[in-house]
This record gives structure tokens, C-alpha cells and sequence, in this order.
């Protein structure tokens, strides 16, 4: 949940601050990038190790979650 500050000098504080560097910001974004592929790359490996009755209950076939335990980390 984002939490908006309460008085509007907060609010100026934080929009009055310079821009990231163009270096800090390349690394935020490949920070991010190797964030969101180790999440995919640790769920799809869960995936694979759910039995039958789990997919069910979360309404997977085990055709779609082989499929979808089988892509790359790369792929979304």
C-alpha cells in the first residue's frame, strides 16, 4: 500500500528531489529485472512440485502446470 503523506510540505520534499543519477537508475532496473526472474524461476519450480489435488485447488490442470514449469525464468 503507497502512503500518501499527510502534510504538503512532505509532498514537496519528495517532489523537489533530483533525479536518480543515470547510473543508480540502470541499477535499480537490473536490481528489479533479477528480482522478477528469481521469483518466476522459484514459483515455477514450486509449481512442478505440486501434486494433483493442490492444482486442483488453485484450478491448474496438471497439463498447464507442467507447461508452465517448463519455460525459462526469462520468459513471462
Amino acid at each position: 500500500m503507497i502512503q500518501v503523506p499527510e502534510h504538503p510540505s512532505q509532498l514537496d520534499y519528495l517532489t523537489s528531489r533530483p533525479a536518480l543519477p543515470v547510473v543508480a537508475e540502470w541499477a535499480i532496473g537490473v536490481a528489479v529485472l533479477a528480482t522478477k526472474w528469481s521469483v518466476r524461476k522459484r514459483t515455477r519450480r514450486d509449481l512442478s512440485r505440486l501434486t494433483a489435488h493442490q492444482l486442483q485447488d488453485i484450478g491448474l490442470s496438471q497439463a498447464q502446470a507442467a507447461r508452465e514449469s517448463t519455460l525459462p525464468f526469462w520468459k513471462p
